[in-house]
């Protein structure tokens, strides 16, 4: 299909195709860095809250800090400071826990933003590259006189690349881009629960009353 088509001709007639190629390399160079960091943030936040509560249950404040502090879920960070303020009033507690999880959300969303786009812009960029080319293949008819089919076949077809090539960069864009605003939605969902799943289990443990005896001498 693309074997008599001239590849470097194409790139250099149209400057839409050289933007969809710079678009591409970009994107695909985001969305590896991307990948991998979502896969390094991948944890088990479940053992994390259980491991906490057994340290805060058995009086090791900064024992539970330190093991959420180096843990790799979202989870991690924000238990440690939700640990933090455990003695602390219920308004300070829910500020803190919106502190750490925008600074989370931030976080995971770097270059989501620019994915996405792409996964949008990509095609509408191609039908550009698509109208430029016709109109180039029209005034080139007009222009030499001949209007055969194979003439006019052969300009739609370069046209119509960029369309093709503004999809096969929109196209996997978005399906990667949906998928990890899913994955990064689930995360903040389950460190929101978690996190105060911990401040209600430690904090009720922590202020717990004891129970006194009182002896009256007769």
């Amino acid at each position: 299909m693309f074997e008599n088509f001239d590849w470097i001709e194409a790139m250099r007639t149209s400057p839409v195709m050289c933007v969809i190629l710079v678009c591409s390399i970009i994107t695909l160079g985001l969305a590896i860095e991307r990948i991998i960091y979502f896969w390094k943030r991948r944890s088990n936040p479940d053992a994390l809250l259980a491991s906490a509560l057994v340290a805060l249950r058995s009086g090791n404040k900064e024992e539970a800090v330190r093991v959420c502090a180096v843990d790799r879920h979202p989870f991690g960070p924000v238990a440690a400071e939700v640990i933090k303020t455990m003695d602390e009033q219920p308004e300070a507690f829910e500020e803190k826990l919106h502190i750490a999880m925008s600074e989370q959300r931030l976080q995971l969303e770097r270059n989501l933003g620019f994915i996405g786009t792409m996964g949008n812009v990509a095609p509408l960029i191609g039908l550009l590259g698509t109208v430029w080319g016709i109109m180039r293949a029209f005034h080139d008819m007009a222009r030499t006189g001949s209007a055969g089919p194979s003439v006019v076949a052969a300009g739609v077809a370069e046209a119509l690349f960029t369309t093709a090539a503004g999809l096969l960069v929109a196209v996997p864009a978005v399906l990667l881009y949906n998928n990890l605003v899913r994955r990064m939605g689930v995360m903040l969902t389950i460190t929101e629960n978690h996190a105060r799943t911990l401040r209600l289990s430690g904090g009720l443990r922590q202020s717990k009353p004891s129970v006194q005896t009182t002896v009256r001498v007769a």
